[in-house]
């Protein structure tokens, strides 16, 4: 993905409004997210496609709909390049004044996640399922046997053979679509487990993969869940670029 694509994509008032709605309620669709805008159906739509090439946003079927989702990813490249290494300490600052002075609006609690890796679907498939290699850059082992209805475990990789997460594989389609539930072993009985879903896909000589967590508990969780997952598929993607993990992230990953 070039910079001139994401900052083509940006440079557009309308654009950016569409990134801002979808900010502020994820998962929208065509007619919800375009509804009052002065313009044709078509237009609405060569907006978004221009987005979707950005890697700005990602869809997902749902039936007849299309669902419309914000992807930080990109914006999270930028601030690492462009803002993170100079001014870091005092625009922390800034935001953290700027959120308490602004009223929040719930969003959608879910997450999507797309980046593309220099890999192939085989081995990104392999890195997300291996237990050797989740350690690596998880810091923790994935450990299951990848069949549908099989348990899984988030193994830590101190060797108290713990797990802070586990569930049960949904669907498991290599090397192409893994779906698990995501539960806390901690949490009180009855508690609803999430979701996620892990889409790769061949895209020339890179690999477009998609993590998509849904049916969050609550606003908390969808935080740590952006936060965990940028610092997770970085540092996958690192792995599988340059045989190297990234040093470690300020951020908790999940």
């Amino acid at each position: 993905m070039t910079d001139d694509l994401l900052f083509r994509a940006l440079a557009d008032p309308t654009r950016r409004e569409m990134l801002d709605r979808l900010r502020l309620r994820n998962g929208q669709t065509l007619t919800e997210l375009c509804g009052d805008f002065a313009m044709t159906r078509q237009s609405a739509t060569q907006h978004l496609d221009i987005l979707e090439a950005a890697n700005l946003i990602s869809t997902i079927k749902r039936g007849r709909e299309k669902l419309h989702y914000l992807n930080p990813g990109p914006i999270h490249e930028i601030q690492k390049r462009w803002i993170a290494a100079f001014e870091r300490p005092r625009l922390r600052a800034l935001h953290s004044v700027k959120q308490k002075a602004e009223a929040t609006v719930p969003e959608a609690l879910n997450f999507v996640y797309v980046t593309y890796i220099k890999s192939t679907p085989e081995a990104v498939w392999t890195a997300l399922t291996d237990a050797d290699i989740t350690a690596q850059y998880w810091g923790h082992s994935n450990v299951s046997d990848w069949l549908v209805g099989s348990r899984w475990e988030h193994r830590r990789t101190d060797g108290s053979g713990v797990a802070d997460c586990l569930g049960t594989v949904l669907e498991s389609t290599r090397p192409v679509r893994l779906v698990t539930t995501w539960e806390d072993p901690t949490a009180a009985a009855g508690s609803s487990a999430s979701r996620v879903t892990f889409s790769i896909e061949a895209n020339g000589e890179l690999v477009r993969l998609t993590v998509t967590h849904e049916e969050l508990p609550d606003e908390h969780g969808r935080g740590l869940a952006a936060k965990g997952w940028a610092a997770v598929v970085s540092n996958l993607k690192s792995l599988l670029e340059t045989g190297q993990v990234l040093p470690s992230p300020p951020w908790e990953m999940p």
